[in-house]
């Protein structure tokens, strides 16, 4: 028999939006080859693998190219496959043992509420060549966090225009790059990002998870509410509600399942 393999859209209700993940629930660990040639054979921004661990699961994250320390989208799309496929009650927790610490899911009625650490970004210039990359002028803010560079710009139209040049944006020293404006008047959203990381082989995120642990912060202190709606302005694009409390992020989004398959090998 051979392994069961789910992709699942998340940060949306509608299939073939928001940002698609595979996810494999291991009975065991497998190997990190393994592993990375099945995200590579996926062709995803993150495949998902887990194995049950203590009284939780195990948890990792894998790019085409790299397993990475954070990621929320798929962590959100394997807590909808553990409820969905009866691994998990529908009112039981979803407890994650990952490389960034434990992180939870818990599912409502409707949404996913996902528990991870804020990512605080701290003002600083910008490196060489990153504003030249986004082929933005003057920023509003530049910052740093634990993963990635945060730019804000003047506004919504901004952001959803770039076009980045990837081949330069690889050599910048992070994981990714977060752009971000507050939301036009009127928008159902209070902030809108994207996000680019060509260094561990996405060159656009549709919808990051873990991007908006830094975006909560940062936003929280300018609008003045811990409680905000941000929208990732990607092609499919998806919603992401966040919630800051004190150094812990609640991460809320809907999730869909759109393929089921077998891996033979």
């Amino acid at each position: 028999m051979g392994q069961r393999i789910v992709q699942v859209d998340a940060f949306t209700a509608e299939p073939f939006r928001g940002n698609p993940a595979a996810v494999c629930v291991l009975e065991r660990p497998r190997q990190d080859s393994w592993m990375g040639a099945v995200a590579r054979e996926m062709n995803l921004a993150e495949t998902a693998f887990l194995h049950p661990e203590s009284d939780g699961w195990r948890l990792r994250w894998f790019t085409p190219r790299v397993e990475v320390d954070l990621c929320g989208h798929a962590t959100l799309a394997s807590a909808h496959v553990l409820w969905e496929d009866g691994h998990l009650p529908p009112d039981r927790m979803a407890q994650f043992y990952t490389r960034s610490g434990p992180l939870s899911a818990l599912r409502g009625d409707i949404w996913i509420a996902m528990d991870f650490p804020a990512t605080i970004a701290t003002r600083v210039s910008p490196p060489e060549g990153l504003l030249e990359a986004l082929g933005i002028g003057a920023p509003v803010a530049t910052a740093r966090s634990r993963f990635d560079w945060l730019v804000e710009v003047t506004d919504e139209a901004l952001v959803r225009s770039l076009a980045p040049d990837f081949s330069r944006l690889r050599h910048v020293n992070a994981r990714g790059v977060i752009v971000t404006a507050r939301a036009r008047d009127g928008a159902e959203h209070d902030f809108v990002s994207r996000f680019f990381a060509p260094a561990v082989g996405v060159d656009e995120d549709p919808v990051t998870g873990s991007a908006h642990c830094a975006l909560a912060p940062w936003w929280a202190a300018r609008l003045g509410r811990t409680e905000l709606v941000g929208y990732q302005a990607s092609e499919r694009g998806g919603t992401v509600r966040v919630a800051l409390d004190g150094e812990r992020v609640r991460l809320s989004g809907r999730a869909v399942t759109v393929l089921r398959g077998e891996l033979v090998c």
